[in-house]
């Protein structure tokens, strides 16, 4: 490692995100340190302020976050503790130190009614308790006027490492040689290998501000699901349902598609299409190497995938 390389603290290190930072971490030659739970609990704030004041980290990425949607519902306080309290922790540990701050949020912080790619500045308005803790802690972020802090907000992630959205439909399918999936609800699927190369490219020469780091292009669940199967199990069939159909707690945004021309000028180089990103995903997961039934199969999760969240 080169002498006067940053030093990066990595919370959320073993999670989706988590997990394909760390591999890019490691391509950039920083000195990185990735506390597991059992080394710190993050939700303990004053070992969490012990923790940042002994490494006094140059970088953070904050990849903790309460992602279960529908469970959220049930759970405002620990979901509010995880999205909200934490980053507004990190933010003022922060504030007028020579440390920047990098916060992941999601599209759920909008309610969907646009017609057209979400914009960084356009008005939240979330419609479940998930979406509405991540934008309290966006706002906490906010509301100290930091100048080294950036919230990249991204969306439909999936990715090695762990249960996502595509490994289950696939799961499915190889199990049963269908699948139920919603068709009405609009995003950006994103790589998380993508998300994780961008960020440290971005952490490279870092901007505060609210950005959208998302591939390019949009689809539904639906599309997302039809597309992996065309793919990895073309003998399977994707059958188009409405959100209505299925009995979940939580609402989510009929559309989310976000705007990344802006993070996109910012790191310097074009957001790839999310097909292009799901091709490389399922090629390097194992699904188009002639064993993709058995990886599908491998990961079967829930008996009636309709969509998801990584």
């Amino acid at each position: 490692m080169s002498r006067g390389e940053k030093t990066v603290l990595l919370l959320g290190g073993s999670g989706l995100l988590g997990s394909a930072l760390r591999r890019a971490l490691a391509g950039a030659e920083w000195r990185v340190s990735a506390p597991s739970h059992q080394e710190l609990n993050v939700l303990d704030f004053d070992a969490l302020r012990g923790y940042l004041s002994a490494l006094e980290p140059e970088l953070i990425f904050n990849c903790v976050a309460y992602t279960q949607v529908d469970r959220a519902e049930s759970e405002p306080a620990l979901a509010m503790r995880c999205n909200r309290d934490l980053p507004q922790a990190l933010g003022a540990w922060v504030r007028g130190r020579n440390s920047f701050l990098v916060h992941y949020s999601t599209d759920f912080v909008f309610n969907g009614q646009k017609a057209e790619p979400y914009l960084p500045g356009d008005p939240a308005d979330p419609l479940c308790v998930y979406g509405a803790t991540k934008l309290a802690g966006e706002e906490a972020l906010q509301a100290m006027h930091l100048e080294n802090c950036a919230i990249l907000r991204t969306a439909w992630l999936y990715g090695p490492g762990g249960r996502n959205f595509v490994r289950t439909i696939l799961g499915v399918c190889a199990m049963h040689g269908q699948a139920r999936v919603v068709d009405d609800q609009a995003g950006s699927p994103t790589y998380s290998r993508d998300l994780a190369r961008w960020s440290v490219r971005f952490a490279r020469a870092p901007q505060s501000g609210i950005f959208h780091a998302v591939n390019s292009g949009k689809t539904s669940w639906h599309g997302l699901a039809a597309e992996a199967v065309r793919l990895a199990l073309p003998g399977c069939t994707v059958h188009p349902i409405n959100t209505a159909e299925l009995t979940l707690p939580a609402r989510r945004p009929a559309y989310s598609v976000l705007d990344n021309s802006g993070f996109s000028v910012c790191i310097g180089e074009p957001m790839r299409p999310w097909t292009e990103a799901l091709h490389d995903y399922l090629l390097e997961a194992g699904f188009l190497s002639g064993h993709a039934g058995r990886a599908a199969g491998q990961t079967f999760g829930q008996g009636q995938a309709g969509q998801g969240r990584a």
